[in-house]
């Protein structure tokens, strides 16, 4: 009986070990890419390059939504930063970006101020601190904690010798159209270090929480979030050319065959003890 239960245990094991082996051997959850699609001519190059580990100029100033001149570094040091770039007046793509932006906090579980800080920045030289405090106003509001989005989401305004410079850094497009009078850009968010480094884009009006949050805990370098954070960032991989997070299946195969393996191993180690106590006892198994 004894004899019969250890094969069982040893062939479970190895069927284990077997089913991991084929998964990487055929790349199963290694990832792919996809071309980006053509774009219509009246918006060519407006785009989001990725700039990744690009430092961002912390010495560019601007003033924020009180009228106080600041520098970019203010916000940085301490905690990673979520930088967008949009206009307030825009008539609809920033506002659904700064919409997407706020829901993706709203459900994150990790905490503006806390954990980090949001930029916005708009790219428009003849935007006003006024402007800026009236849109703030709109979004704090929604926030579950209004005040802390008073202190930890600013809105800055600048001149072009500024803004400029920032958009290049993070390969953010942009181009202003005098026959609308409106800018033709590209919609997305940026994930700073707290060194003001590049470290993720989520592109689009819409950013999974899980996705910003993951985001965040690898530009503070583990230093924000949770050890369940740790597992998780080993089984998705960041895709920049989708500026999301995806599962890798191997990875995944990885961590459950190893907790497998370690419950297989377990269960052998107490069937032979079990079998070993009914022996010296001298009764059946």
């Amino acid at each position: 009986m004894r004899s019969k239960r250890s094969w069982i245990a040893v062939l479970t094991i190895a069927a284990a070990f077997s089913a991991t082996a084929e998964a990487q051997k055929y790349g199963v959850g290694e990832g792919y890419s996809i071309q980006p699609a053509g774009v219509p001519p009246i918006i060519q190059g407006i785009k989001i390059d990725q700039n990744l580990n690009a430092q961002v100029p912390l010495e560019l100033a601007f003033t924020d939504d009180t009228g106080k001149a600041v520098h970019l570094g203010q916000y940085f040091g301490q905690k990673p930063v979520v930088l967008a770039l949009v206009y307030y007046d825009c008539p609809g793509l920033c506002d659904l970006v700064l919409m997407g932006l706020e829901e993706a906090m709203q459900k994150s579980t990790l905490t503006l101020g806390k954990d980090f800080q949001v930029v916005t920045v708009s790219f428009n030289p003849q935007e006003t601190w006024q402007l800026a405090a009236a849109k703030k106003a709109n979004y704090i509001e929604k926030l579950k904690n209004p005040a802390e989005g008073k202190q930890y989401w600013h809105f800055l305004t600048g001149q072009d010798d500024q803004i400029v410079p920032l958009a290049k850094t993070v390969g953010f497009h942009y181009r202003y159209d005098p026959a609308t009078k409106l800018y033709a850009h590209a919609s997305g968010i940026m994930v700073l270090t707290p060194e003001g480094k590049v470290a993720r884009y989520l592109y689009g009006v819409q950013y999974n929480p899980r996705d910003l949050r993951l985001g965040l805990v690898e530009a503070a370098d583990n230093k924000i979030g949770s050890p369940v954070d740790e597992v998780l960032l080993f089984c998705y991989h960041y895709d920049p050319t989708k500026g999301k997070y995806g599962l890798v299946i191997s990875n995944v195969l990885r961590v459950f065959g190893s907790a497998t393996l370690f419950a297989l191993v377990a269960f052998v180690f107490i069937m032979v003890r079990r079998d070993k106590r009914h022996a010296n006892s001298g009764r059946p198994a």
